[in-house]
């Protein structure tokens, strides 16, 4: 298996906000990368995305010109995975959040790739010892999971499953830090890595308080951000990330546990019945609409 420094050819399988941004901070990192995704409409619009962030960057002078081409030059847009996968050293996988998708897509991935390839998948909740036997290369495979905004967010959780060789993981560390980023390794795994937990445990009480009619969104997110010194609150990072996220997360930990108290609270329940998914859909705990 080829060492950390020695990965140059990546491929990014669905270019959606994250992916978009995993594969741009990958270019702008001196790797070639190949975007792939099924819709013609993504690809277009992560290759006006780059261009337009690279054409910021130099009228910010954090970019030469010279640079910016370097990297627009090392960034190839296909709907064809066979040809986006075909020479590639590692794959960040960052389709929808759904097992079996992310199983076809690995399946399809390994008859694809050289021996040699890392699959790793940017997935914040599905551990890859569901989706390594999908594959015959179970122990080059591993979650690398970013930060969105991916080209301002430092951290990358790298997750080792009972499956994954320790050289597997020491290279996507080595990766992660060439990108720019602060790895930290999970040993284990765990539903939610570490972030998340964390997260989850403040929203959890969050949505409480809001069920029981304790405090609106607004003062809570208020409270969080002036007491404890967060960038966010609880709500706007919910906006954030997607109300619909956090609904399909917390029904898949439920159905994994069977316990009431996984279930998503009332409050996020209307909100995803409503559609109001936050500011991917104009409307959420807060109104985006003028945004």
């Amino acid at each position: 298996m080829r060492d950390g420094k020695d990965i140059h050819d990546i491929c990014v399988v669905g270019i959606g906000s994250m992916g978009r941004q995993i594969a741009l901070n990958a270019a702008l990192s001196g790797f070639r990368v190949k975007c792939t995704d099924g819709s013609k409409e993504a690809l277009a619009m992560t290759e006006q995305f780059s261009s337009r962030y690279l054409q910021e960057r130099i009228s910010k002078g954090k970019l030469t010109p010279e640079e910016a081409k370097e990297t627009e030059d090392s960034l190839l847009f296909t709907p064809d995975l066979s040809e986006a996968a075909a020479e590639a050293d590692l794959v960040i996988e960052a389709i929808v959040e759904n097992l079996e998708a992310k199983r076809a897509i690995f399946h399809e991935l390994d008859e694809i790739c050289p021996p040699h390839a890392i699959l790793v998948t940017n997935s914040s909740t599905i551990v890859t010892s569901k989706i390594a036997d999908a594959t015959r290369r179970p122990s080059q495979v591993c979650n690398m999971h970013f930060f969105k905004p991916v080209l301002v967010m430092k951290l990358v959780e790298v997750v080792k499953g009972p499956h994954t060789a320790k050289e597997t993981v020491d290279i996507v560390r080595r990766v992660a830090e060439r990108m720019g980023k602060n790895p930290v390794i999970l040993e284990r795994e765990i539903f939610g890595f570490l972030v998340n937990r964390i997260v989850a445990a403040i929203r959890k009480e969050a949505l409480y308080l809001l069920d029981m009619g304790v405090a609106s969104p607004e003062d809570i997110d208020k409270a969080v951000m002036q007491g404890l010194g967060h960038p966010m609150g609880p709500f706007q990072l919910l906006d954030f990330t997607g109300i619909d996220l956090s609904y399909h997360v917390n029904m898949d930990l439920f159905r994994e546990s069977g316990d009431i108290t996984d279930r998503p609270s009332p409050a996020i329940v209307e909100k995803y019945v409503k559609g109001e998914w936050g500011r991917k859909t104009k409307k959420g705990f807060y109104n985006y609409s003028q945004d």
